[in-house]
């Protein structure tokens, strides 16, 4: 699934709150980590607040907090502020749509957009959090150089 870059700004941001929740970012740490514009981020910053996902806090100390449930939140929850999910090629019209093929062919993308949709539905921002701990603390598996593939 490729996912728009606000939609990207969107997530990592999150996340980044919902891990450092015992204290406030300021958007240029979340743009530097992920080197991303500071103007874009804001941007997707205000729309994450107007969810009701963050808030701002003024002044020194401040910065950027996650407000909303770690636990409850879905990762369809946030990228839907950013994309339109429901929609899919599968619903417009195709050449070939009304052939045997192209009935079948449709039935099993629109199985595929249901299964994405439900994925997306399941996974809290926690349990990405978790997965992304697990892999951070997993070996690196390295690629073998090209010198070696030509051995």
């Amino acid at each position: 699934m490729k996912l728009q870059m606000a939609t990207r700004c969107g997530l990592y941001a999150v996340l980044e709150l919902v891990r450092s929740h015992e204290r406030h970012l300021s958007a240029a740490d979340i743009a530097g980590k992920y080197d991303i514009s500071l103007n874009h981020l804001a941007k997707v910053l205000r729309i994450l607040g107007r969810a009701g996902l963050v808030e701002s806090v003024r002044g020194a100390g401040g910065g950027y907090r996650f407000v909303g449930n770690p636990r409850r939140v879905t990762l369809y929850d946030v990228i839907t502020l950013f994309e339109d999910v429901g929609t899919n090629l599968v619903d417009r019209a195709q050449p070939g749509d009304d052939t045997d093929m192209g009935r079948g062919l449709r039935a099993v993308l629109a199985e595929i957009d249901e299964i994405a949709l439900a994925t997306l539905r399941s996974v809290t921002l926690e349990t990405l959090l978790s997965l992304a701990r697990r892999l951070d603390r997993s070996p690196r598996r390295q690629r073998p150089s090209s010198t070696a593939a030509a051995d």
